[in-house]
């Protein structure tokens, strides 16, 4: 998947660190919606990549 912006470069580190598996059961767990789409969507208009 190539990068839109910098939502989906963040998406990328953090679902390669493991991060994103944390928040996503720390989510599960206490029945709250990360809003991680959101941010990302967010981050992705703000930061686009232009080619």
């Amino acid at each position: 998947m190539i990068s839109k912006g910098l939502g989906d470069t963040i998406d990328k580190i953090t679902t390669a660190t493991g991060i994103k598996a944390v928040v996503e059961k720390i989510s599960e767990v206490t029945k709250k919606p990360c809003g991680c789409g959101k941010r990302r969507e967010a981050l992705n208009k703000a930061v686009p990549y232009n080619k």
